[in-house]
């Protein structure tokens, strides 16, 4: 009996597949079939993969070609798969020749020619074509625009912002002088203007039907949260909180490790973020445009916290200090939870400088992400015994700003949730702006 395996992801399985499936089977007996699974995807950048990986399978189990599905999970899979299936030959795509050369050592490669005109990326961007306008001030707008290139179904319509200070000129995007105009000429926003403006600007994209990623927080008010959600319900449109980090393959690994149990029963939550690069960079005309710090760092610091622990705490104190005596805008904040049976403390500072690490600690162990643990690709599980130390790295693209827009983009395609920030998380988020606003648990230092 000849074996023949070969892999694919299979998104949105077309003609040109099920023409390679066929030709594949051709060679032996038996076709082993390899589906790649999101995270590996993820790791070697595909990234507009819109299908999950059961629906994958599915669909290539539909077509009644493979004798045998598998997954790949990691990179050098194929030697082990081809040894232990007892493999004979090994195929793919002629857009890899020479790429698999290396597996000669242990079958035969055989490279198939691909069914022209017909491609798995064609048919993504054919499916969406989302006019996305951009709103703020703010250098991560630029970010944003180099980002979304990378998104399948993304079209940058336009910015609207105050003062083009902070955008690149290389940006070949319209400015335009109105929100409405740019609300026109657009299917989705992206919002970093002023939180303070958020509310206003949400409420009159979802009344006309659009699509909003705001960065976090929504807005400064709970009650206007709850409005904004109703609406977005009633108007059938995706309103989703940008924090880029929830995006982080890094992230959302640790999230998982401490949640099942590997550092045990975790008792305490420790995230700083701080930086003062804004700052110091910023004339007198430029601090109207800055976020202060509980807005700038506090979504970010309160994620993990509220992720792991849960929203339902018991009380709060807020620490704060203000800048150059300005009470509007904090230097410093230091906020600390008490939970039932946990604790958890949050520093964030666009006016101080501390170790912007992440620890989680538990009864077992606890997890160490160093700094800028926002933006980890690397984090490490700590024991009593350093000898069952564990370290995971993942590749990180972006900063998780293009994931967070894959994510974005297939919420309005499929009309499904598929945030990384729940809608509790975002509404406990929003809560905290509030009491600090209105100085409730506050201590000013």
């Amino acid at each position: 009996m000849i074996r023949v395996i070969t892999y694919g992801t299979y998104d949105l399985l077309h003609k040109g597949h099920i023409r390679l499936l066929e030709r594949a089977k051709e060679l032996g007996d038996y076709l082993i079939v390899g589906v790649t699974a999101d995270n590996f995807d993820r790791s070697r950048g595909k990234i507009n993969v819109q299908q999950t990986l059961a629906e994958r399978i599915e669909a290539v189990k539909a077509t009644g070609l493979a004798d045998e599905i598998i997954v790949e999970e990691y990179e050098g899979q194929k030697i082990d798969d081809i040894r232990r299936y007892g493999v004979d030959i090994f195929t793919v795509g002629s857009d890899w020749k020479g790429h698999f050369d290396y597996l000669n050592e242990y079958c035969k490669v055989v490279y198939l020619e691909r069914t022209q005109g017909i491609s798995s990326s064609g048919l993504r961007a054919d499916s969406c074509g989302i006019r996305l306008g951009l709103v703020g001030e703010s250098p991560i707008l630029n970010k944003v625009v180099n980002e979304s290139r990378m998104v399948n179904g993304i079209d940058i319509s336009g910015i609207f912002s105050e003062t083009t200070k902070f955008l690149s000129e290389k940006l070949d995007v319209v400015n335009f002088s109105l929100f409405k105009e740019l609300l026109d000429n657009s299917d989705a926003i992206y919002i970093i203007s002023n939180p303070q403006r958020h509310y206003c600007q949400i409420k009159e994209a979802l009344l006309l039907g659009k699509h909003v990623l705001c960065e976090s927080p929504i807005c400064i008010k709970q009650v206007e949260w709850v409005e904004l959600q109703k609406i977005a319900a009633e108007q059938s449109c995706v309103l989703m909180d940008s924090i880029k980090t929830a995006y982080s393959t890094a992230y959302y690994r640790l999230l998982l490790l401490a949640k099942s149990g590997q550092i045990g029963k975790v008792v305490s939550v420790e995230a700083t973020c701080t930086s003062l690069d804004y700052l110091q960079k910023a004339d007198s005309d430029d601090i109207k445009y800055i976020w202060n710090s509980i807005n700038a760092w506090g979504p970010t610091a309160l994620l993990p916290i509220f992720q792991i622990l849960g929203t339902e705490y018991l009380s709060k104190t807020i620490i704060s200090h203000p800048l150059n005596n300005n009470s509007d805008f904090d230097a410093f904040t230091k906020i600390n939870f008490i939970y039932p049976e946990a604790v958890a403390s949050m520093i964030v500072g666009q006016g101080v400088k501390s170790e912007g690490n992440l620890i989680i600690s538990g009864t077992k162990g606890y997890i160490y992400v160093p700094a800028p643990w926002w933006k980890t690709d690397y984090f490490e599980l700590r024991f009593e015994n350093p000898v069952e130390n564990k370290r995971y790295f993942y590749q990180l693209d972006g900063e998780g700003i293009r994931y967070e827009l894959v994510s974005f983009v297939k919420s309005i395609r499929t009309k499904e949730i598929f945030f990384y920030v729940s809608k509790d998380v975002s509404k406990a988020i929003v809560g905290v702006i509030e009491d600090f606003n209105s100085r409730k648990e506050f201590v000013q230092i």
